[in-house]
Order: structure tokens, then sequence, then C-alpha cells
């Protein structure tokens, strides 16, 4: 007979809630049984062990998982102030863990992560939902027959909207970018990058903290630049649009948030998401407005097929995170978008201040362990 996984929740009311959808992903699931939730605020409890169809509901996280003994638990918070002692506490009692992106502030935290999970042989499987998506095996299968060539560079770009371009971007979706970029092209190995503020550099005097419990922050202009193997260059850049909400404003918000790649056959462009927009275009000049070259559409079924699945947000890939993630507690394995995963895009995203900090390009991984902006 199959073992039923007991599963519980911790959210956050009022400090990153409960995620995008990584509380209710368990419900209608065979092989689980959701037995649990806590959250400090009275209110938001009672709504979710209501909306999660549970019993028991703890304000204190460390009693639930003291009493009720998890196998798995969703630490859903989309802050970041108490990730680590989350995962920590979790590990501890050994349970896996179905975590909200980003992974946590700083590296030092995600190595004290890394090892209360090995150290209790634990998994953790990250909510970088584009990885997971059907979609991408495709792009992967792709680049495999060489269909677009040599890949030579990525280019990634945030959301850019007036208050979140620039550092705040590239901390809460820049580690979308940076986890595809590595899925897609392997470990950067160096990266060279800019932060600034209006046309000035970053300076001490502009470090802030940042929203949702982040951590610091600065800048509203990102650049980085990545070197990966076999000569692949990666991008990442964030401007905030000053002009969203005028009459001046030319793009829709988020409208470039993606990544693109560009090899010497083709070029692809793709979004985030459980069924990410996906398109390829077989032009080595990459100018089909020139070439006349047609832009033809990935889905689930293949390259220029009907799309066979429905758009179900993130519910889809969060469904295939959970049974990955229980495929691994039962194989000893690492879940596709595992810890590791999350902590490297972590380091990339680090490696701009860190470079911005030295003014020099920087390798990966990283020697400074401590967020960059509290050394500048």
């Amino acid at each position: 007979m199959a073992k039923k996984y007991r599963v519980a929740v911790i959210g956050r009311t009022g400090k990153g809630d409960y995620g995008h959808g990584i509380d209710t992903v368990w419900l209608g699931l065979d092989n689980v049984e959701l037995i649990a939730v806590a959250d400090e605020d009275e209110t938001g409890r009672a709504r979710a062990a209501k909306r999660l169809k549970v019993a028991k509901a703890y304000a204190d996280y460390r009693q639930m998982l003291l009493k009720e003994r998890p196998h798995i638990v969703s630490v859903c918070p989309r802050w970041l102030d108490a990730h680590r002692q989350l995962v920590v506490a979790c590990a501890e009692h050994g349970a896996s863990i179905f975590l909200e992106k980003p992974l946590c502030r700083t590296l030092d935290e995600a190595d004290d992560m890394v090892a209360a999970c090995e150290r209790h042989h634990v998994k953790v499987a990250l909510a970088h939902q584009t990885r997971y998506s059907p979609r991408l095996a495709h792009v992967k299968r792709l680049l495999a027959e060489d269909r677009l060539g040599r890949l030579l560079e990525m280019r990634g770009r945030g959301k850019e909207d007036a208050n979140r371009g620039g550092g705040e971007d590239l901390m809460v979706l820049g580690t979308h970018i940076m986890d595809l970029m590595r899925f897609l092209a392997g470990d950067a190995r160096w990266c060279f990058a800019r932060v600034a503020q209006g046309d000035q550099p970053v300076t001490r005097a502009a470090i802030r903290d940042g929203n949702e419990g982040i951590g610091p922050l600065a800048g509203d202009h990102v650049l980085a630049v990545y070197g990966f193997n076999h000569g692949v260059s990666g991008y990442f850049a964030s401007v905030a649009d000053r002009s969203m909400g005028t009459d001046k404003q030319t793009t829709p918000p988020g409208s470039r948030f993606g990544l693109h790649l560009f090899g010497t056959r083709g070029v692809l462009h793709l979004t985030t998401g459980s069924l990410p927009a996906v398109h390829f275009c077989e032009d080595p000049s990459w100018s089909p407005g020139r070439s006349g070259a047609k832009w033809k559409p990935i889905t689930s079924a293949g390259l220029d097929q009907p799309e066979p699945l429905k758009d179900t947000g993130a519910s889809l890939a969060n469904v295939l995170i959970v049974k990955d993630l229980i495929a691994a507690i039962e194989q000893d394995t690492q879940p596709l978008g595992s810890i590791y995963e999350g902590r490297a895009a972590l380091e990339m995203i680090l490696a701009v201040y860190e470079s911005h900090r030295l003014q020099a390009p920087v390798g990966l991984p990283l020697k400074n362990r401590k967020h960059p902006l509290t050394l500048l």
C-alpha cells in the first residue's frame, strides 16, 4: 500500500500570507492528508483552516511541528525574513518542505538551511514553477536537438514597474530568470554588474530596507552580465518605469518580463508560469522582420502544436512540484527545483551587489556569504 503523507501548512497573514497557491495544492491529491495549519494571526488562521479543511490550527508553528509530526510542510509566506527559521525548524522535526520563492535573504542563511536539511535528511522543493512547466521540456528538447544552434546569449528582464523596478525586481522576480538561465545553460561562472539610483552608482546612503522582509535593497537601475560555459553570455536588467500611471507610459507593466535565448540558428522567447508563453523563430539573423521567418509557439504538445492543457495559473506547476517532491523523498534524490537550485539562483542575484561593491567581476560561487550591501 502506498504511503499516505501527513502534510501541514505554515502561513503568516499580513507577513507574506500563503504564497501563490502552495497551501491549497495538496487538496485533492490521493496520497496526502492535510492535517494542520499554523498562523500567528487569529483571523487568518481561521480562514486558512476553513480553506484547507483541517480541524487543527495553531498560533505557534513550533507547537504544530512538535505535536503533529508532519512528513511535509508547505512553508508559504512570501516574506523572506522568516524563511531560514521556518525551514530549519521543519528540518529539525524531520519534515520535507515545499517553499515559496525566493529561498531567503542571504547566502549565509541559505547555507544554514542547506546544512539543516542535509543533517536531518529532508528535501526542499522551491516554487520556481516555470522549470516544471511541460512546455519547458520541449524547450530543453529543442536545445538538445540543436534547433536553436549554438546558444550565444540569454537576456532577461524583470517587470520594471515604478516601485519594484531595479533592486526589488532583481530579488523578487529575478529569481525566476536566474533559475531559468541555470536550467537551460548550467551554472554561471562569473558576474559583472552595476547598480544605480537615477544616473548615479549606488552608495551606502542609497541602501534601504526592502519590502516584504527581503532584506537590504538598493537601486532603481540594475544591469548584470554573467559568463557561462561554452562562451554563453547572460544578461539581466531592470529599470524602474517612472512613467507608470502617466500619459507618457508606453508599455504595459511586466510586458518585458521573461527570458530571450539567442542561438546561431534562431531565437526563443519565454515568459514564466505553469504555461509560459514560448515562441521560437528559426532565424540566424535574429531579425524576423527582415528575414520573413515566422514565430512558432511551443506548447505542452511540442513545437507549433495546439495546446492540450488549460491554463490553470500556478496550480498546474504546483501539483507537478509536490509530486516531484514526494518522488524525491521516496527515491532519496533531489527535486528538480531543489534547495541547491534555489541557493544558486540567489547567488546570481547577490553577485550583482557583490560585483557593484567591488567594482569588478566576481567568480561564482561567491566567497562572501554576507549580504554585499551590508559591506558597502
